[in-house]
């Protein structure tokens, strides 16, 4: 994972520590994705936060109809859950909004567990070899729809 600031209220382009993603609600994990090594830590916490259902989502270049999906997660919105990816497989960039409306840009590759916060303004973007694979959670299928902004 790497994360940065993106505006021009301090540095673009400069680190942001993992604690000012805590502060900012964004939960952040590095899990193996082997999964009999992931799936304890990742029932744990299905657990802690309520989430009660899972399931697996990929893109790549020949995902039919690649653009119009991807064009739907890029104007900046949010959703009445959390949004949860573990990346087993690919790599993808969420913009998220910080507490002070600041944009944070966090770069996801394999191994990598991100919540974005439920009403927590933010995009997704696939890298340029457009290609992810991960695992969601959710508390219900009904909290992704988005609310753009």
């Amino acid at each position: 994972m790497k994360a940065t600031w993106l505006d021009n209220h301090g540095t673009p382009g400069e680190a942001i520590a993992p604690e000012t993603l805590i502060a900012n609600g964004v939960h952040y994990e590095r899990l193996d994705t082997d999964p009999a090594s992931f799936r304890e830590p990742v029932d744990a916490l299905m657990s802690a936060r309520g989430y009660i259902e899972q399931d697996e989502v990929a893109l790549r270049p020949d995902t039919p109809g690649l653009d119009d999906i991807c064009a739907k997660f890029a104007p900046e919105h949010f959703h009445d859950d959390d949004e949860v990816r573990f990346v087993l497989e690919g790599a993808g960039i969420f913009d998220i909004r910080s507490e002070d409306d600041r944009w944070m840009r966090v770069e996801v590759e394999v191994g990598d567990l991100i919540v974005v916060p439920a009403r927590r303004h933010h995009r997704f973007f696939l890298t340029d070899a457009k290609n992810i694979r991960c695992v969601r959670l959710f508390k219900d299928a009904a909290g992704w729809v988005p609310h753009y902004r």
